[in-house]
């Protein structure tokens, strides 16, 4: 009986991690406009894609971005490239549970 109960509660916390809000918003609060945006969850092995395709975010602006990306995963790493070359990390974010990157 104890086993069915953890299996149970363990497909259950499946559902709901899956089930979670992955909506971040983007916060450049600097000078720069930011001119790339990378997030990928914590398996991928490279940054992928940028997500701002052809737009930039100018600077003291801010963007909403959906990280769904179908893998259920919560804990992602992001990266943003500026107009002036320098680039800044966060890694292991739990966008489940944190709604907002602010870049200074």
């Amino acid at each position: 009986m104890k086993v069915l109960l953890t299996i149970a509660l363990f497909f259950a916390g499946a559902v709901n991690a899956q089930a979670q809000n992955r909506w971040v918003t983007i916060i450049n609060d600097t000078n720069y406009t930011m001119m790339e945006f990378y997030a990928s969850n914590r398996d991928q092995t490279s940054w992928g894609r940028d997500w701002f395709g052809n737009s930039v975010l100018p600077a003291y602006s801010n963007v909403d971005l959906n990280l769904d990306d179908g893998s259920g995963y919560c804990i992602w790493d992001l990266k943003a490239v500026f107009s002036d070359g320098d680039e800044v990390t966060r890694m292991g974010l739990n966008v489940c549970e944190v709604g907002s990157w602010r870049v200074y």
